[in-house]
This record gives structure tokens, sequence and C-alpha cells, in this order.
């Protein structure tokens, strides 16, 4: 039997040890899903689309129409002016978070992670040969420390990865960090990709704000979002990136060569589910009520100690208060019938918990009744 090619040695899977379904027993508090069913309105568009026989080749960027309406969104809610000839739809923010690597590193060349940062993002620099370099985030809130990038930078980076709101740790970062770190890429003449996927949830006093929306920042930015969080359409595979045209056409490029494009049915359904805000101010609504929840009844527990959580729909609670490493906590929690995620599985992440608060509400509170029943 042939050997497999040595990319994959050693080549990390994240926190998928952890996501595997549990038996119906177990309250699941790791999985990024939405606790919504995707609205109504989009999927019967989806079902029309594909009653009217859209199943066809089409446009690898995806449809004009739908590339207008991103561009249309992108302006509406994040300022960040494009047109529908800037905007590429992908299987997924994944597969646009790929190209953007693909786009803006080559083999060797170093990438400024602010750790700890979601658990795909090293895997898939490694797999296509760019070096990640791990630079710590504040522990006493999860925001950057301006100084520690600077000093990162060598005259073998390329890029700067953001991602903010931040699974795992909730984090939002200040548009003053923002700027900070636009002026380092600027000064070095950097890249900067941001995973902008959970933008619509903030839940402090200061927006979100993306560095293409900032002077000098859309030359050398690279904005990826995408269907999956906001709207509860995980498994329909749909996202998006937006840059400057060079980067365009190299996404253009990467797409043609891989995927060719994303489910034409589908298409229209993205479209409009663009515009569906009252199903996005709803979730919005029930993920403040569960993330209050979720935040008071682990504070509550011996040992844990919670850093507020400021978007995303995440939890990275420090456990070393409790005497167990995370990975001890986390099998306790299995044990005593919680799932959730012990961090040291991502670099930065030891001594600390992630849990989503997407869940329904009844499972945060089953799973907080156990957590206590276990730790008290």
């Amino acid at each position: 039997m042939p050997d497999i090619s040595a990319r994959f040695e050693g080549l990390g899977v994240g926190f998928a040890p952890y996501l595997q379904p549990p038996g119906p027993e177990i309250v699941r508090w790791t999985v990024g899903e939405p606790g919504f069913a995707t609205p109504k309105e989009i999927l019967d568009v989806a079902i029309g689309e594909l009653e009217a026989g859209n199943t066809k080749y089409t446009r690898g960027a995806g449809s004009m129409e739908l590339c207008q309406g991103v561009a249309d969104y992108l302006s509406k809610h994040h300022e960040i002016e494009v047109s529908a000839e800037d905007v590429v739809v992908t299987p997924g923010a994944k597969q646009a978070m790929l190209y953007s690597f693909l786009i803006t590193t080559m083999p060797g060349d170093e990438v400024i992670l602010l750790a700890p940062s979601w658990a795909s993002y090293e895997p898939m620099l490694e797999f296509i040969g760019a070096k990640p370099v791990h630079v710590p985030v504040r522990k006493d809130n999860f925001h950057p420390d301006l100084d520690a990038i600077r000093e990162a930078v060598t005259d073998k980076t390329r890029m700067i990865l953001l991602n903010s709101p931040c699974n795992p740790t909730g984090a939002v970062f200040t548009p003053d960090e923002i700027r900070g770190i636009l002026e380092i890429a600027v000064d070095n003449d950097l890249w900067i990709v941001s995973d902008e996927i959970y933008s619509r949830m903030v839940w402090v006093d200061w927006p979100h704000v993306s560095p293409a929306s900032l002077p000098g920042g859309m030359e050398r930015t690279i904005v990826v979002n995408g269907w999956s969080k906001s709207w509860a359409m995980t498994g329909m595979r749909l996202g998006f990136l937006t840059g400057p045209p060079n980067a365009v056409k190299a996404a253009i490029k990467s797409q043609a060569n891989s995927a060719s494009h994303v489910p034409t049915f589908m298409m229209e359904a993205a479209r409009v589910a663009l515009s569906c805000d009252g199903s996005v101010e709803e979730f919005n609504l029930e993920y403040k009520k569960r993330r209050e929840i979720m935040k008071n009844g682990l504070s509550e527990l011996p040992g844990v100690r919670v850093i507020e959580p400021e978007g995303a729909f995440y939890i990275f609670a420090d456990i070393t208060g409790t005497g167990m490493t995370d990975t001890e906590f986390a099998d306790g929690a299995l044990e005593a019938g919680v799932q959730l995620i012990p961090a040291s599985l991502i670099t930065g992440g030891e001594g600390f918990i992630r849990v989503s608060y997407a869940t329904n509400e009844d499972a945060i509170h089953e799973g907080l009744s156990r957590l206590r029943s276990w730790l008290l």
C-alpha cells in the first residue's frame, strides 16, 4: 500500500474529538450550532428554486443578484463599500478562509494568530505550508496586545488573522484596537484576513468594526463572512469573501479549480436571507437571554471564573480554581452528563473550557444543574 502525502503528518483536527455527538442522555454544550430552525421564508425560496429546476451550472462567484445582495448587506451593516464583482460566494466560510490563506501566503510565510484562536486556523495554515505564529491575547479580557503583535512581526510575516467577535473567547475587539492592528499591517505592508462570521452578535456597547471599513484597510483586507450563524443555516454551507481586486481575482481562480460554485438553487435563498433582519434580531434576543443564564450559572460553580462574554455565543471559562486541568474538567463533566470542550486542544487555551450557549434554554438549565451536583 502506498503512503499518503507527508502533509498530513501531525496535522491537527482541532476540537473534533470533543464534537462527536454523545448519546441522547448527554447535554451538549460543544458545537457552534444555532439552536433555531432556519427561517421558513428562506426554506420556501430554496424549495421553489429546486422545483423551478435551478440545478445547473451557473456563475462561479455566485449569481450577480446574490453578489449584489452581499455588497448591499456589507454597506448597510458594516460600512464596507464594494461592488457585486468584488464578492465571491463560497461553500461555507471555512472554504473562504482557505482561499484567503492561499491568496495571502506561500509555504514558509508566517501568519500572526491571536491566541487562543479558532481551532481550524492553525491546521489549515499548516496544511498549505504557512507557519502560524501565536501571539497571546490579554488574559483579563481576551483583547489583543498591540505591543506583542508588533514584536511578533518578522521579515517572513505576511498576514495577521483577526476574528472579532471571537470564537472561542467571545471577545469583541474595540474600534481603537482594530485601528491599531490595521496600523501595524500598514506599517509592515501585511495582509489582514478578517473572519467576521459572528459580526451581528455583539453584546457590548461598542460596535463590531471591520478593518475593511477603515481608511487604508480595504486595500489589504480580505473579509470572510457567511450565513451559518446569524441565519441558522450551518448545513447549507454558504459563505462569502470580499477584498481588493487582486485578491478577488485569485479567489475566483481558487473556486474555479476546486468547488466551481455553491448550489445554484441556494443562491436566491441566500439573497433573501440577507434581508431577514427580523429573524436575526429575534435570534439575538434569545442569545442574550441564554448568555445571562449560562454566565450566571457558571459563575456560581466553585473554582470557575467567567470573563465577560462580549459577543458570538461562547463562554471561555477559567477552571484552574477547581484544581483540575481543563481535560480533567471536561472528562468529569462528561461523566456528569455534560459535553464541553477543554481548550488545551488549541494553543493558548490551557486551563480554560469553551461552552456554547447557542443550545436551547432547557439544555443550559439542565447542564448547569448537573455540574452543580458534580462540583458542589
